[in-house]
C-alpha cells in the first residue's frame, strides 16, 4: 500500500520549511526512524525521520523548495503491503468504490495518538464537507475532527475507546460523485465481501451492546457523566438512562443518587435475585482500577515535573473587595444588556497586568539550568478551568493591551470552550502567569503548583463577609478574600512577591487607583 508521509509540526508557529537536503532517493528502501531529509525553519535545522519501513516511491519537493506543514512530503510503499503492480484486486476496490482514507492530521504539538471518544457518524452515512465526524481526546484537549470532503463513510477503522495514531487512516469515505459500490466489478465484490461481513457483524455487536448496556455493565454515557457517577460513588451500569438506547445523562445520575429512581432492570431479574447474595459477597471490599489517560495523565506529569524541579514558596494575603464588589454590581446589568458577562475575574486579571508593569520578574521564565531569565512583553494570563476532561489552563493573550471589557469577553469564550474540553491548542500555549479560582468551589487558602515554565501562580479564595475595624475603630462588615501565591524561589524572593502583591491589592481595594494606572 502506498501512503503519503505528512510533514508533522516541527515547532510552535512553524507552517512551512525549506528542503535543505534529501538523505534518500526515489526507489530507496528505508527503515522506521531512518532520517529522510533535512529541513530548515526560521528557528532551526530539523531532521525528518521515517515512521514506517518501506520503499520511497516519490519525493514531492526538490532541494531548495518550500514544504508545507501538514502537507504530503513524500510517498512510500509500506513494507508488507502489496504494490500497485501485483495487487490488481486491491486497486480495483479503490477505483471502483472511489474510497479514500482520511488521514488523522496533527492535532497538537507533540501529539502522536488520541482516544476515540465518540463517533458522530456511522458507516454508510452521507457527510458534508467540514461536518464533524468524531470526537477524540488527546492529553491536552477534546478535539472534534471534521470531514475534508462531501461523500459517504465506508469504513470506521477504530471503535469508541480505542487509540488512533496521528498520520494513520482514521476512516474511509467515498467522495460525492464517485462510482458507487453496486458499480464495482465482480473482483471488487469478492474482495470486499469478507470485510463487509465482518463490519456488519461488528455493527450488530455494537448495536447489541448499546441496546443491552444496563444488563452487561457497559453503560452508554459521556465521560462527563461517568465522572459525575464516580464522584457520587455510583455504579453507572445500575443507573437507568432516559436517552436514546438507554444513554445515561447527568440528571439520571443525580436522580439515582437522590433515590428518586430504582436501579436499571435486567433481562433476568429472577436470576439476579437468586445470585444477589453471591454477588454481594464477591463485591464487598473490592476495588476498581482505571487507567490515567488524556488531560489527567498530562497534568500528573506536569505537576511532578514542576514540584520536583521548582523550589516553591507560598505567600498569603487578605484583600478587601468591598468597593470593587460594589463597583461591579453597579456595572453588571448595564454590560449584560450588551452581551458582556462582567464577573470579578476580569478586574483581577487587569489589576494583575498593571502590577506586572512594575514587577516584570513575575512575567518571566528561567531556563533549565537556571542561568538565564527571559522576560515577556505580553502578559498572557492563564485561568485554571475545571473542565469535564480535567484541569485546563487557557490564557488570555496580551492583557496589557486590553480593557476590562475585552478581557471579560475573552474570559467568557475561553471558559465556555474549556469546560466542554474544546479549547484550541493555541489558547493553551504561551501562558506567562496563572490564576486559580478555588473560591468558586469553596476554598479559602491553598498552595497552588506553578504551571511550569511560568514563575508564579495565585489561588483566589472565596469571598467572605467578616467583621473588621474601620479607621474610627468601629466594627463593620467587609467583603474579604484570601489569596495564596506560589513562587519560584530560585528567581523570586519573598520581598519581591510581597511588594508585588501589595500593589495588586491596592488596585483591587481602590478601583480608582486601577483606573488611573490604565493607559
Amino acid at each position: 500500500m502506498k501512503k503519503d508521509f505528512i510533514l508533522p509540526d516541527i515547532g510552535e508557529g512553524i507552517v512551512e520549511c525549506e528542503i535543505v537536503d534529501w538523505l534518500v532517493s526515489e526507489g530507496d528502501t528505508i527503515t522506521e526512524d531512518q532520517p529522510v531529509c533535512d529541513v530548515m525553519t526560521d528557528k532551526a535545522l530539523v531532521q525528518i525521520p521515517a515512521v514506517h519501513n518501506g520503499v520511497v516511491s516519490k519525493l514531492y519537493y526538490a532541494k531548495g523548495e518550500i514544504a508545507k506543514v501538514h502537507a504530503p512530503l513524500f510517498e512510500m510503499q509500506i513494507e508488507g503491503t502489496a504494490n500497485s503492480s501485483d495487487a490488481a484486486p486491491a486497486a480495483a476496490v479503490t477505483t471502483a468504490t472511489g474510497s479514500e482514507d482520511f488521514i488523522l492530521p496533527d492535532i497538537g504539538e507533540g501529539i502522536v495518538e488520541c482516544e476515540i471518544v465518540d463517533w458522530l457518524v456511522k458507516e454508510g452515512d452521507d457527510i458534508a464537507e467540514d461536518q464533524p465526524v468524531c470526537d477524540v481526546m488527546t492529553d491536552k484537549a477534546l478535539v472534534q475532527i471534521p470531514a475534508k470532503y462531501s461523500g459517504k463513510v465506508t469504513k470506521l477503522y477504530y471503535a469508541k475507546g480505542e487509540i488512533a495514531k496521528v498520520h494513520a487512516p482514521l476512516f474511509a469515505m467515498q467522495h460525492a460523485g464517485m462510482a458507487s459500490e453496486p458499480q464495482a466489478s465482480a473482483v471488487t465484490a469478492t474482495a470486499t465481501a469478507a470485510p463487509a461481513k465482518a463490519a456488519c457483524a461488528l455493527q450488530q455487536k455494537n448495536d447489541a451492546v448499546s441496546a443491552n448496556a444496563g444488563s452487561n455493565g457497559k453503560a452508554l454515557a459521556s465521560p462527563a457523566v461517568r465522572r459525575l457517577a464516580r464522584e457520587l460513588s455510583i455504579d453507572i451500569s445500575k443507573v437507568p438512562g432516559s436517552g436514546d438506547k438507554g444513554r445515561v445523562y447527568k440528571d439520571d445520575v443525580r436522580a439515582f443518587a437522590d433515590g428518586k429512581v430504582q436501579s436499571a432492570p435486567t433481562q433476568n431479574a429472577s436470576a439476579n435475585l437468586a445470585t444477589h447474595a453471591v454477588v454481594a459477597a464477591t463485591t464487598s471490599g473490592g476495588s476498581r482500577t482505571e487507567p490515567i489517560k488524556g488531560i489527567k495523565a498530562a497534568m500528573a506529569r506536569q505537576m511532578v515535573e514542576s514540584v520536583s524541579t521548582i523550589p516553591h514558596f507560598t505567600y498569603c494575603e487578605e484583600i478587601d473587595l468591598t468597593e470593587l464588589i460594589a463597583l461591579r454590581a453597579g456595572l453588571k446589568d448595564q454590560y449584560a444588556k450588551q452581551g458582556v458577562k462582567l464577573t470579578m475575574m476580569p478586574f483581577f486579571i487587569k489589576a494583575l497586568s498593571l502590577a506586572i508593569n512594575q514587577f516584570p520578574i513575575m512575567n518571566a521564565k528561567v531556563n533549565q539550568d537556571c542561568t538565564e531569565l527571559t522576560y515577556f512583553d505580553d502578559h498572557n494570563i492563564g485561568i485554571a478551568v475545571d473542565s469535564k476532561i480535567g484541569l485546563l489552563v487557557p490564557n488570555i493573550k496580551g492583557c496589557q493591551r486590553k480593557s476590562i471589557i475585552d478581557i471579560a469577553n475573552d474570559l467568557t469564550r475561553l471558559t465556555e470552550q474549556a469546560r466542554e474540553g474544546r479549547v484550541s491548542p493555541a489558547d493553551l500555549k504561551g501562558g506567562t502567569i496563572s490564576i486559580s479560582n478555588i473560591g468558586a468551589i469553596g476554598g479559602t487558602v491553598a498552595t497552588p503548583i506553578i504551571n511550569k515554565p511560568e514563575l508564579a501562580i495565585v489561588a483566589l479564595g472565596k469571598v467572605q463577609t467578616l467583621p473588621r475595624f474601620n479607621a474610627k475603630g468601629e466594627v463593620e462588615a467587609r467583603q474579604l478574600m484570601q489569596i495564596s501565591w506560589s513562587g519560584d524561589h530560585r528567581v523570586i524572593d519573598g520581598g519581591t512577591i510581597a511588594r508585588f502583591t501589595n500593589l495588586w491589592k491596592q488596585y483591587l481595594e481602590q478601583p480608582s487607583a486601577m483606573l488611573v494606572a490604565m493607559r
